[in-house]
């Protein structure tokens, strides 16, 4: 929850001394974060929670690094939460979002991330812009994607993760008010049945104790096998979007990947 990041928020507004302003993209509202003035790139952010919690605000600790290493500005949208707006609502919002900042940005200076849920709508939204014709981005990042709203993986059963405790009840729960009367197995509720022919290079991470690490390992090889270039990261130790916690040095591993990766699929500033 917010409050829970707090001290977390603090210290990363600290560290990175990043701009933060409200603006609407595609008649969206969305945190804009800016940590330099390359005007050239961009990185479309989803925050995560369920599909039922969150805000860009807590995500600060992960795209104001984003935003610094870049020098740039990454654009958070305040998707429809559920179960007011179950599925294709966040969708509809990335979609409008994703439109947006195409009129703004050639695709070779677009990459899009998320974390858990946020990373599940990056690759749902990714899906329609391709099935709809749009350019896709110059890359995808995923932390901890929540690519299986179905559970058929075993690490939902097997690991221990201290930060994601959630009964199978709970999880099934936030799955259903989400998906609503669309099949579990529906390739833009649960990516890992997706074709994802055609993406761009995507950076996955996750961690050995990880409540969603099936979920990850899932998705990179159903990308894998479509031809996608992926890098998949697994921490030994770490657990869900491990990347929060700045104080541990495999967190601050893991965003200097994430950042160098982004920054690799951006290319070099335009004259």
């Amino acid at each position: 929850t917010l409050a829970g990041f707090g001290p977390a928020m603090t210290a990363a507004r600290a560290e990175f001394p990043v701009d933060e302003r409200d603006v609407i993209e595609g008649a969206v509202p969305c945190s804009e974060i800016v940590g330099g003035d390359r005007a050239d790139v961009v990185v479309l952010y989803f925050f995560g929670g369920g599909y039922v919690v969150g805000s860009p605000g807590e995500d600060i600790v992960i795209t104001a690094p984003i935003a610094a290493a870049i020098s740039g500005r990454v654009v958070a949208p305040l998707y429809p939460l559920s179960p007011e707006h179950s599925f294709p609502a966040a969708s509809d919002a990335g979609l409008d979002v994703y439109r947006s900042l195409l009129t703004e940005f050639t695709p070779d200076r677009i990459v899009v991330a998320g974390e858990s849920a946020g990373g599940n709508l990056a690759l749902v939204t990714m899906l329609r812009a391709r099935d709809e014709g749009l350019d896709l981005p110059a890359g995808l990042a995923l932390l901890s994607p929540w690519a299986d709203l179905g559970f058929s993986g075993d690490s939902h059963i097997a690991n221990r993760d201290p930060v994601l405790p959630l009964s199978d009840g709970a999880l099934r729960t936030m799955a259903d008010d989400y998906r609503a009367d669309r099949p579990v197995n529906d390739p833009l509720i649960s990516p890992i049945y997706a074709d994802f022919t055609g993406f761009p290079p995507t950076f996955i991470s996750t961690g050995t104790r990880d409540l969603l690490q099936s979920d990850a390992v899932r998705v990179s090889a159903a990308m894998r096998e479509d031809g996608v270039d992926v890098t998949l990261r697994v921490w030994e130790g770490m657990w869900h979007v491990f990347e929060f916690y700045r104080e541990l040095p495999e967190a601050r591993a893991s965003m200097t990947q994430i950042a160098d990766f982004i920054l690799s699929r951006l290319g070099p500033t335009s004259p």
